[in-house]
């Protein structure tokens, strides 16, 4: 299977081979870290979202109102 990212790492390895090894080795390892460093963001802004929805649907039957008074069908203590 082709992967995209793989591909633009060696690309960007084999760009400057003319160049200093270190220093394309470096700039390879630094694009990585960067693209794995915003999927890992966007991991956790994702889970964070999931985490804020189960709260809002576990709290949901909370939020309706609650009425103290005793309905009036109740009738059996009054005397006929």
């Amino acid at each position: 299977m082709r992967d995209p990212f793989e591909e633009s790492l060696r690309d960007l390895l084999n760009q400057s081979s003319a160049h200093d090894e270190n220093a394309s080795l470096g700039r390879v390892l630094k694009t990585a870290n960067r693209q794995v460093g915003a999927g890992d963001i966007f991991s956790l802004l994702g889970h964070c979202l999931q985490a804020l929805m189960i709260a809002i649907n576990s709290g949901s039957g909370n939020v309706a109102p609650v009425t103290r008074r005793r309905s009036p069908s109740s009738s059996f203590d009054k005397v006929d």
